[in-house]
């Protein structure tokens, strides 16, 4: 279900809506994606990089919903179509300690996530 943003126009690809919409569902592939994104990137920025994915995944699904139209930079709003404008690693196994952490981070912020959103 896609939220209607207050009569404006169209919503520019770098503008961030603050309202209550929420990204598409999350599926396993999403997870595993974003995971896999963080495990290329330090892990004193792996946080912060995890919520950016999920407020750009955010930003691209209000865009398709409002636009009819992919998003220009982050896609079609889902979580793995916003990790996968990064470059990513190959799918370890869950024997890769580090993957299990990435791949808990993203379960971690995306609880978050859905936590502030219902209290907004």
């Amino acid at each position: 279900m896609h939220r209607s943003l207050p009569a404006m126009g169209r919503v520019p690809p770098h503008a961030f809506w603050l309202g209550k919409a929420s990204m598409r569902p999350v599926l396993h592939g999403d997870v595993s994606s974003a995971a896999r994104a963080l495990l290329n990137a330090a892990p004193a920025d792996r946080e912060r990089l995890c919520t950016r994915m999920i407020n750009e995944a955010e930003l691209a699904d209000i865009y398709v919903g409002q636009t009819g139209r992919l998003h220009p930079l982050f896609g079609n709003g889902s979580l793995m179509a916003a990790a996968r404008t990064r470059s990513l690693v190959d799918e370890p196994s869950f024997d890769d300690f580090q993957y299990c952490q990435c791949f808990e981070m993203v379960l971690r912020c995306l609880v978050q996530f859905r936590v502030t959103r219902m209290r907004s």
